[in-house]
């Protein structure tokens, strides 16, 4: 395993959320870097379905960046709101994590198949939230990195281990800052 490749990996996504927190459109940017890299770091670890959610997330990068620029309404920018479905997003990610876990199980030799796969659907669900700048996208954020963790760490990850130990705790104060956003848009929205 090369290690450089998980380290710079681990560097940009430390910048992508950083910047996500703030809103700020580097985000998408730093985010393209690291699940480029992750896409290596993945495969070398028999991590496949992550592997596979990075290659998504190239994709899901552009679309956010695009999203977040030119997605607001009347041409103002995009706005945190709060989803109103969350059954429908915790349904879809345990039906989903147990096909794709299965089909890891019994046709690959992945490690962990059914975490891995949790991580990476629980990651797709979360990651579209964001892009629509949903609230509820930090804590889908936030339950991915403890699982994360865990199985980084079994897989000998380690500063991939560290970085999603740093994104839990950005995930948790992301939250409380979209909170707030979410929160003065809707007491602004309320005075116009």
């Amino acid at each position: 395993m090369d290690t450089t490749l998980e380290l710079l990996g681990a560097f940009f996504g430390f910048m992508s959320v950083y910047f996500t927190i703030r809103q700020n459109i580097w985000c998408w940017y730093f985010g393209l870097l690291q699940v480029t890299l992750y896409c290596f770091v993945f495969f070398t670890a028999k991590l496949y379905s992550d592997m596979i959610l990075h290659i998504i997330y190239i994709f899901l990068q552009v679309f956010g960046w695009y999203s977040w620029k030119y997605g607001g309404t009347n041409k103002k920018e995009l706005r945190v709101t709060e989803v109103t479905n969350t059954p429908f997003w915790i349904g879809l990610t345990v039906l989903t994590t147990m096909g794709l876990g299965y089909m890891m199980h019994t046709k690959t030799d992945a490690s962990y198949p059914y975490e891995d796969a949790f991580i990476t659907v629980a990651s797709l669900v979360a990651q579209y939230l964001m892009i629509k700048k949903v609230l509820q996208s930090w804590l889908f954020w936030i339950i991915v990195d403890v699982v994360a963790i865990v199985i980084y760490w079994y897989k000998d990850l380690y500063f991939t281990t560290a970085l999603y130990v740093l994104f839990l705790i950005m995930a948790i104060i992301g939250y409380f800052e979209w909170k707030k956003a979410c929160q003065k848009e809707f007491t602004y929205g309320e005075q116009s």
